[in-house]
């Protein structure tokens, strides 16, 4: 699809997303519904990479929807409806994982203060790389264990822009960060899932002996 198709789908999405919103807001039960049908595996996805448990992201997504029709009058149309939902689901994702573990490492925004003052030049290749890792089938336990170590406001940015492949300035409006934000915490997550994904490999190789001369 060449780029012009792509956008206007995009646009037309949006626009239709907002007419439901609005036929939601004057009572209409089964538009909202058709909402909820379009965005809740992308939710339950979200959901689930950052608690890491499937019954925990269904009740997430359920909480979230829930929260968007009560507060359906607080979306302001400036910004994509999707996006709106977003924000809820991650906002949930952090209130579920503060009660399994203590409230100073759940933060998103923890250690965070000065980074805007250290972001690289670039963001250097790795092969494989995460989102690789990540469409391997047999790699892809290892990498979901793996992002769990991350804090959460690194696994956040992660899962938004490697996993569902959100654009900076999406990520940035979905967690309310700055750009530069996004673009640090992104280059962290990536050079730590690096360092701990290297440890397990080199663990394995260690294990697995030197290789076989092929006969």
């Amino acid at each position: 699809m060449c780029q012009s198709s792509a956008q206007l789908e995009v646009t037309e999405t949006v626009s239709d997303d907002l007419a439901l919103v609005h036929a939601s807001k004057d009572g209409d039960v089964a538009a909202f519904e058709e909402l909820v049908k379009r965005y809740d595996r992308k939710l339950f996805r979200i959901a689930q990479h950052l608690v890491h448990n499937r019954e925990d992201a269904e009740d997430i997504v359920q909480e979230a929807f829930l929260k968007a029709f009560q507060h359906l009058d607080q979306f302001r149309e400036n910004a994509k409806f999707s996006t709106w939902l977003i924000r809820i689901t991650l906002n949930q994702s952090l209130m579920k994982l503060r009660k399994l573990r203590p409230a100073r490492e759940v933060s998103i925004d923890n250690d965070f203060q000065s980074e805007e003052d250290h972001i690289p030049l670039e963001i250097a290749d790795w092969a494989p790389n995460p989102e690789e890792l990540y469409r391997a089938a047999e790699l892809r336990e290892i990498l979901c264990k793996t992002l769990q170590e991350l804090g959460p406001g690194l696994r956040a940015v992660f899962v938004l822009r490697d996993m569902e492949g959100f654009s900076l300035e999406q990520t940035a409006e979905a967690l309310d960060l700055t750009l530069a934000a996004v673009k640090a915490r992104s280059w962290r997550a990536r050079l730590q899932l690096r360092e701990r994904l290297s440890q397990y490999f080199n663990k394995t190789e260690q294990l697995a002996g030197p290789a076989l001369p092929c006969k």
